[in-house]
């Protein structure tokens, strides 16, 4: 399945995947074991033959120890201070139908971050570990209703609310029978 918000996007992420495990010298069977994918599944994710999905992702950058926000700052090069909302990326996940919008500039050098999410109709993202321990994360809820486990913790949020949290341990994103809209801050 390819990106169909932004085909180069497959291909970016796919060079920047197979980069981060060849820096690392670890053959696919090594980067399979430490991230609970099968060398198959990350064969095609590295030739760019498949979308990566928000699950699969979380599992890479928990074994590269980043943030998905910093692997997409890593498939970015350049740096504008501003970023119009008609050229801001987006990334959708292939298996869940979650929207992904990178609402602020991309930099490398430059640590906070703000996303716009949309998730679907009875929708659940699942991450078994963090990308990176002690991630600070602030939730704001804009529409809808969204259930959200933190370490074994659960919350629920409708519009207006907000949820600052660190991740430590396993997380999950669960909708109801209407779409869930919020901005993440990433700190």
């Amino acid at each position: 399945m390819e990106n169909t918000d932004n085909p180069n996007l497959d291909r970016q992420i796919a060079d920047r995947l197979k980069a981060l495990r060849r820096a690392r010298g670890w053959p696919l069977d090594e980067l399979a074991r430490r991230s609970g994918l099968s060398r198959a599944t990350l064969s095609r994710l590295e030739n760019a033959e498949v979308s990566a999905t928000a699950a699969a992702l979380g599992k890479l950058c928990a074994a590269h120890g980043l943030a998905l926000s910093q692997l997409m700052r890593m498939v970015e090069d350049e740096f504008t201070p501003l970023l119009p909302a008609a050229v801001q990326p987006l990334w959708t996940d292939p298996a869940s139908g979650q929207r992904r919008h990178s609402v602020s500039p991309p930099a490398r050098g430059l640590a906070g971050e703000v996303l716009r999410c949309e998730l679907p109709p009875f929708c659940d993202i699942r991450y078994d570990a963090p990308p990176r321990r002690g991630l600070e994360h602030h939730l704001l809820m804009l529409d809808g209703c969204l259930e959200i486990s933190v370490d074994g913790q659960s919350y629920r949020l409708q519009a207006g609310d907000c949820l600052r949290y660190r991740l430590s341990g396993a997380s999950a994103f669960r909708t109801g029978d209407a779409p869930a809209r919020y901005l993440l801050f990433i700190v």
